[in-house]
Order: C-alpha cells, then sequence, then structure tokens
C-alpha cells in the first residue's frame, strides 16, 4: 500500500525557487513521487510513497518558514498514484488569477459533522468551486454548479450570478479545501458577510462521515492515478482519459470517440490529427513498455 498526503498552505516565502533543491533532495531520497507547487503565497500538493518517506517530506516540509502548523490529508492506494516527481514554481498555489487575496481573511471553516446540518437549512445556498468534469462525477446533494472549466473562471460566473445570491448564505466546497481558501475570501473581498466552507474539504468529508448519513452523491475526483474516491476513501471505477485526462467510466470507455491513449467524446474535437498521431505513437511505447515488465514514464 502506497500512503497518499495531500497537503495546502498558505505563508510567505520571499525566495521559493530556493526551496525546491532541499525538497527534492529529500523527497528523492525516500522514493517520493507526486507534485509539489510553490509559490510566494505557500506550497501545494498531493505526494505518494512509503511511511518512512511521506513522514521525512513532511518533517521537513513543516521546517519550511511558516509552516510549522501544516495540515495534511492522507489516503491510501494499492497502486503507485504517480510515476515522476515534479518540484514547481508558480505565481499561485492554486490558480484563480487573483494573487492579492489575503488568505487570512477566509470564510468560516465548518468541520465534517456539521456541515450537512449547514447546507440543509433553507437559506444556504451551496457553491461547488470545482471545474466541470469533476462535478460531472459526484457533488453534494443540491449543490450549485459553476459548470466553469477553470478555476480562473470563477471570479467571472461570480460576478454574472452574483444577484442571485442576495441575502443568502453562502457555503462552499473543494477537493481539499484549498480552492475555497481563495474563493470564500474572493467573496468576503466582494462583500458577502457570511461565507462558509467545508473544513478538509470532500475528502476529509468523505473519511469521517459514515455512508448512510452522507449527502454526498457519486465519486470524489482526485488528480493521481486513482481518479476518484468515495465514502471511506475507497477507489472508484474511472480511468484517465490519456489525452485530456478527464475522468471516465466504463460506458465512456465504450463511445465511439474513445480511443485508448489518443481520445474520448469529451476532447476528441479538441486535438488535431498531428496531436493524436503523437498520441498513438506514445499510447504505442507504453504498450511496448508494459510487455517489457517497464513503466513507461510518460503514461
Amino acid at each position: 500500500m502506497y500512503v497518499v498526503a495531500a497537503l495546502y498552505h498558505f505563508t510567505r516565502f520571499d525566495d521559493p525557487d530556493a526551496l525546491r533543491a532541499p525538497l527534492r533532495q529529500v523527497a528523492e531520497a525516500g522514493g517520493i513521487k507526486g507534485s509539489l507547487l510553490l509559490a510566494p503565497e505557500g506550497i501545494n500538493g498531493t505526494i505518494a510513497g512509503s511511511r518512512e518517506g511521506i513522514d521525512a517530506v513532511l518533517a521537513a516540509i513543516k521546517a519550511l518558514p511558516g509552516c510549522a502548523d501544516l495540515d495534511w490529508k492522507e489516503s491510501r492506494a494499492t497502486e503507485a498514484p504517480f510515476r515522476k516527481l515534479r518540484i514547481r514554481l508558480k505565481k499561485e498555489i492554486v490558480t484563480m488569477g487573483k494573487p492579492g487575496l489575503d488568505p487570512a481573511s477566509v470564510g468560516t471553516h465548518v468541520d465534517p459533522a456539521d456541515w450537512n446540518a449547514l447546507i440543509s437549512a433553507p437559506d444556504v445556498a451551496v457553491i461547488d468551486t470545482r471545474n466541470d468534469y469533476e462535478v460531472e462525477i459526484g457533488t453534494f446533494e443540491g449543490a450549485i454548479d459553476p459548470a466553469t472549466a477553470s478555476f480562473r473562471d470563477f471570479p467571472a460566473w461570480w460576478d454574472a450570478n452574483k444577484d442571485r445570491f442576495h441575502n443568502k448564505r453562502v457555503a462552499m466546497f473543494c477537493t481539499g479545501g484549498i480552492r475555497c481558501e481563495k474563493s470564500t475570501a474572493f467573496l468576503k473581498e466582494q462583500g458577502v458577510e457570511e461565507v462558509f466552507h467545508l473544513k478538509g474539504g470532500i475528502l476529509k468529508y468523505l473519511e469521517e462521515v459514515p455512508e448512510e448519513e452522507s449527502l454526498w452523491r457519486g465519486g470524489c475526483f482526485v488528480f493521481d492515478e486513482r481518479v476518484a474516491v468515495g465514502h471511506g476513501l475507497r477507489e472508484m471505477p474511472y480511468e484517465l482519459c490519456r489525452a485530456c485526462r478527464d475522468p471516465l467510466t466504463e460506458a465512456d470507455k465504450a463511445h465511439p470517440d474513445f480511443e485508448e491513449g489518443v481520445s474520448c467524446h469529451r476532447c476528441i474535437a479538441t486535438h488535431s490529427d498531428v496531436d493524436r498521431a503523437r498520441f498513438r505513437e506514445r499510447q504505442r511505447q507504453i504498450l511496448l513498455a508494459k510487455a517489457r515488465g517497464e513503466v513507461h514514464l510518460g503514461g
């Protein structure tokens, strides 16, 4: 079993580039794979590996400036969720196009145990801040889907729809909580007084709230090879389209536009014949590597 740790922390890094090499050294020494993003506003990422390796990386992150109280969420995977280690620099650790937001001015955190009561109240509007392909496979009962292709689109959606939420309390949720740190701060900046968000995100809710009491419907998309998890953070039967990285069901794979490693019904019109030829060659190399008992890193 692999330990999977999802984490984020808002703090001030004066020189995030200087943090990359030491983190990489610790992660590589422990055989850790995954992705970490560093920006002037903090750190974000998901990593996987052995218990010892994960503990070493978490200790290194907690030693960074302002990260002593780092919080993270853990789950398990039966197969390696990542094939590479990436540590990258970004302008924001979650891209909303609003790098100047104050992460200290966020909505009120609501524990998973109290979430059902909040979102069932008649004066509460529940907004899913995730992207359209994530919402498609699962969301909370009665939640509003902004139908955004990117989190960067959320401010424009709010501006076009804010009158719908006059005299409403607003409850927001996302996968692990980080997007809500930005979206609730944004709404408060826009003058919304009562804004709440699910502490620990959907993942914490699925971990802690019994399935028989849950208001969650479907699966929760995760950004690794597990694709989606359900109650108890159990892996669900989804696969990724290797062309667009969207989740696919068995029914999606039966669609005539699906070609393994090349296209699905959602992305076939967005790629050129040249793109698809490149994807077919990549898929051929993946199958050859598999036949040799190797892992193709581009897979």
